[in-house]
């Protein structure tokens, strides 16, 4: 007969080849590059937006910078669907490794920590858990999937996490979007720069050499 150690233990190692997996997958598979993601996403119904943000939630359960995703999002979707698909995204993606790691990782760490994990959970229940996760986010000192399953392995409560992740995530993600989005417009200034005529910048430069030239020091003669 199954006892409860056993089903905590069995839950533990599900967690962990769970995030393992994710973690190969990120290493090994090949990502479609940004012309083929547009094609799909041109003209795409709710449909495919749905997928899309639930891919983008199955990426955020693996070992993946979520500031990357966020990034290619804008770049690929623009700013304003970037925006909306990496938010959407990355709060389902925070909701399920949450509950990933309630649900199969905090028996064991419970039985492993005892004492220790109940005083890491008064913490969080007395202190305001709220506001820990949310400086957590907002201050991403600790990896974004880190602190998803971290939160999950404590007591926190479900809604405190789920509105500090979805505050917390607004503002960082506003900024990497918005350098996805604009990284088009930001390659075209960069080539429009570096086709100023070279002839201008040496004519300029020879310039100033001529200036000071003119302005040298005249040479004292000496006495004859």
């Amino acid at each position: 007969m199954r006892t409860a150690a056993d089903s905590t233990w069995v839950g533990a190692a599900v967690l962990g080849l769970l995030v393992l997996a994710g973690l190969l997958l990120a290493v090994t598979v090949e990502l479609p590059d940004v012309g083929t993601v547009r094609t799909w996403i041109d003209g795409a119904g709710p449909w495919t937006w749905a997928g899309i943000v639930l891919g983008v939630a199955v990426v955020l359960l693996a070992p993946v910078p979520r500031s990357a995703v966020s990034v290619l999002l804008g770049v690929v979707a623009g700013f304003q669907a970037g925006l909306a698909v990496a938010l959407a995204g990355g709060l389902l993606g925070g909701l399920a490794a949450f509950g990933l790691a309630r649900l199969l990782g905090r028996p064991a760490v419970a039985r492993l920590a005892g004492k220790r994990m109940e005083r890491v959970d008064r913490l969080m229940l007395d202190r305001g858990g709220f506001w820990t996760l949310l400086a957590g986010r907002l201050i991403p000192v600790m990896p974004f999937v880190v602190l998803s399953y971290g939160a999950g392995l404590t007591a926190v409560r479900l809604g405190p996490y789920g509105l500090s992740t979805a505050l917390g995530l607004v503002p960082s993600t506003l900024v990497q979007v918005g350098v996805g989005a604009s990284a088009g417009v930001l390659a075209h200034w960069a080539t429009t720069v570096t086709v100023i005529p070279v002839a201008v910048v040496l004519l300029v430069l020879a310039g100033l050499g001529l200036l000071a030239w003119r302005r040298r020091p005249a040479p004292e003669r000496e006495p004859v």
